[in-house]
């Protein structure tokens, strides 16, 4: 099965694309595990009955996006078994299956031993809390974790690394380490199979039948 390949010119063809189906970033609400969106709010954003937020303008977004530039560069220097490319900020993929089922990807990896194909996820957190700590402690966060099953979804690859900044400033002074996670599509089977049904439901039983789909909310 090979992806389908899509680049959008413009932003708002990109926003308009996004609204014709499910992207990473919105598989963690289809299941409830989404600590910013209902799986009603996507919904309802996927019918027409609300306009996702604009959230470009909040700081830590906009640090996100400034920063996978650099992030990205400093990942292939380190890992040079990698190589690294790059298909802009509105590079999509879409499920030959499903073609409602996309991702926009930070980046695409070629294991230079074996020739695999995998995913690239960057991701920059500013540690506030100490629950957000928590969260991170020795795994990837559920709804990053369910972001990577899905971009899986999407390529059909054979694995993924998720990449992160976690920042803190302490005393006026900024501390920064990076983790990365590799996972390989052979040890989330049961994880993608999951995923999928869940998300063909959410959109072929909710979304395309224009019926509200019963409230799912996060475990605290």
């Amino acid at each position: 099965m090979t992806a389908v390949h899509d680049v959008p010119q413009t932003e708002a063809e990109w926003l308009k694309a996004r609204l014709k189906g499910l992207g990473a970033s919105e598989a963690s609400a289809v299941i409830g595990c989404n600590p910013y969106m209902s799986n009603t709010d996507l919904w309802k954003i996927k019918t027409g009955r609300k306009i996702a937020p604009d959230i470009s303008s909040n700081a830590h977004v906009a640090y996100g996006h400034a920063a996978e530039g650099p992030i990205r560069e400093l990942f292939a220097l380190d890992y040079p078994e990698y190589e690294v490319r790059y298909g802009g900020a509105y590079d999509m993929v879409h499920n030959p299956d499903y073609p409602w089922l996309f991702a926009t990807l930070d980046g695409r990896l070629v294991e230079r031993k074996t020739g695999r194909k995998g995913i690239l996820e960057i991701k920059t957190t500013e540690i506030l809390r100490s629950m957000q700590k928590e969260k991170w402690r020795d795994k990837i966060p559920d709804n990053y974790f369910c972001q990577v099953i899905h971009q899986l979804l999407a390529t059909s690859w054979d694995f993924a690394i998720l990449h992160a900044q976690l920042k803190r400033v302490w005393d006026g002074e900024i501390r920064t380490e990076r983790r990365t996670y590799k996972i390989e599509r052979s040890d989330v089977l049961e994880d993608l199979d999951y995923l999928l049904d869940a998300e063909i439901r959410f959109w072929t039983q909710y979304v395309e039948k224009d019926v509200e789909p019963p409230l799912l909310l996060p475990e605290f």
